[in-house]
């Protein structure tokens, strides 16, 4: 029997999704979508998760779509239209719901993150990259612009960076993911899964909701004007400050005690 096309981990309040098809590069296959759909949509629903962690198996992070896949259905009566068009509303679905994930998600990245796979790692809220590891769009050296993966990557690097790595499709190294705002921290390759897990265990010992509701108002207010983000953020701030814990957790802070927070939903 195969092994599972994408394996789930807990480890504590953490959750690890981990890409398990080395031998095609981690490819966004209808069956890798359809394991991380599944697999978002249990965590979603799973208040004692409070951080997730993407990693892969292999070689390589993600190498986005799988061609093979693609091409095998040039001959549809439809030339591939429509089956084209299901798989990429297939998987921006799937992107929005992993961004849409209360918990913030980190992708720990190595080997290369290209097309699809570089959108997958610019959804995630947060990620850390092996040194050596390369990031691309580079659909257009093969004719076809990366629209989709556009999305994301615009929405976390320059301008003018994300559309030369889109129109030359080249790919840029780990340090220059960094200083563009790709990925949070570059390690030593041996040192990849423990320095994301480091980072991870940092944020889930947060006060849970605060971090959710604060995920959810950093992407919400970004989009919106000066005046209404302000508006927005104020709001929740408090929401924020009228929750319990938050009362224990400052009163703490001012007593010079760590907060006693009582686990909950």
């Amino acid at each position: 029997m195969a092994d599972p096309i994408l394996l789930r981990a807990d480890e504590g309040a953490v959750a690890v999704l981990v890409l398990n098809a080395p031998a095609s590069f981690n490819a966004l296959s209808e069956a890798m979508l359809a394991a991380l759909e599944a697999a978002i949509a249990d965590i979603a629903a799973d208040p004692a998760i409070r951080v997730v962690v993407i990693r892969a198996e292999g070689k390589a992070f993600c190498a986005g779509h799988d061609l093979k896949e693609m091409q095998a259905h040039r001959g549809d009566a439809d030339g591939g239209r429509s089956y084209y068009q299901a798989l990429f509303d297939r998987c921006a679905a799937m992107m929005q719901a992993l961004a849409a994930l209360p918990q913030p998600v980190i992708a720990a990245v190595q080997g290369i993150a290209t097309a699809a796979g570089c959108q997958l790692v610019a959804t995630c809220d947060m990620a850390v990259a092996a040194t050596g590891t390369r990031f691309g769009v580079n659909g257009i050296n093969i004719g076809l612009f990366c629209s989709t993966p556009m999305v994301a990557l615009t929405r976390k690097v320059a301008p003018a960076l994300a559309f030369e790595m889109l129109s030359t499709g080249a790919f840029i190294d780990a340090d220059r993911a960094r200083e563009a705002g790709l990925v949070n921290r570059v390690v030593p390759p041996e040192a990849l899964l423990s320095e994301t897990m480091a980072l991870a265990r940092a944020v889930a010992a947060k006060l849970p909701a605060a971090i959710r509701t604060g995920k959810a108002g950093f992407y919400e207010q970004a989009a919106l004007p000066l005046e209404r983000a302000y508006a927005l953020a104020g709001a929740r701030m408090v929401e924020n400050m009228l929750d319990p814990d938050t009362d224990e957790g400052i009163c703490a802070f001012l007593d010079k005690r760590p907060p006693g927070w009582a686990p909950r939903s």
